[in-house]
């Protein structure tokens, strides 16, 4: 069963990881895909294992950071498929590390916060009005384990926490409008960002240990693979989603619970 099919899809963050696992289950429940990131190559790859040909895939370079790039993806995908039904906001990270809050690192605490925060403002507020006047509408944000509590940077903590507080009120304020708005968390996933050598030496232990400590944070013992959230973003993407607005929702074999 095709669940999205005729839906027109953008997927910031979408040449690797978690952007491209939900690039690719999209375009199997039949949507048109348009992915986005900085490098050509990653994308052409994701619509290459997603299997779609420019009829239904579109990949755009465009660096989120920047306010006007930010928006590129959505505006093409208007300009090459008509519309924009769900937006996926996956672009995060850290800029900067984990800076000291006794030292301050301005520079570093703003980049974090415009990659995980202000990227989904700028992303979001050029697909509502096309949302609107169709009146429907799917935005979902990828946040973490840190959107719920500590444990990250406290620039990072403090940008995916932000985030729901985002996603909550932009979903009191699109409902009447046919458009719901969620946030996906992970845990602990499988994809390039997760880096055990750089843990272990910021951390003075081993790659072994680091692993078996983010393991140990979960009710499942183990790493998720990044096509696991797949599942929850096509429900929250298509019909069967139509009652879920406003939450807060993880995968991530138990995170901290």
């Amino acid at each position: 069963m095709h669940r999205l099919e005729g839906k027109v899809a953008v997927i910031t963050g979408g040449g690797r990881g978690i952007g491209r696992a939900i690039a690719v289950r999209y375009a199997t429940e039949g949507a048109t895909i348009v992915v986005s990131s900085r490098t050509l190559g990653e994308l052409a790859a994701t619509l290459d294992v997603a299997g779609v040909d420019t009829d239904r895939g579109l990949a755009v370079v465009a660096d989120a950071t920047d306010r006007d790039d930010a928006r590129r993806p959505v505006f093409e995908a208007v300009d090459r498929f008509g519309r924009v039904d769900v937006l996926v906001n996956n672009v995060g990270g850290s800029l900067g590390g984990n800076p000291d809050p006794f030292v301050g690192n301005d520079d570093a605490f703003e980049r974090t916060l415009v990659l995980n925060l202000t990227t989904a403002w700028w992303t979001t507020t050029a697909a509502l009005p096309g949302m609107r006047d169709r009146g429907f509408g799917r935005i979902i944000n990828i946040g973490s384990g840190a959107s719920k509590m500590t444990g990250a940077s406290v620039p990072y903590t403090t940008a995916k926490h932000g985030l729901v507080g985002f996603t909550k009120q932009l979903a009191a304020a699109v409902a009447p409008h046919g458009i719901n708005a969620n946030v996906l968390c992970p845990g602990w996933t499988n994809t390039s960002l997760l880096d055990f050598d750089r843990m272990a030496a910021a951390r003075g232990t081993t790659p072994e240990q680091e692993r078996a400590r983010a393991e140990s944070e979960s009710l499942q013992h183990r790493i998720l693979e990044a096509d696991e959230l797949a599942g929850m973003a096509t429900l929250l993407a298509g019909d069967d989603g139509r009652g879920i607005t406003g939450q807060v929702i993880s995968v991530d074999g138990g995170y901290k619970v």
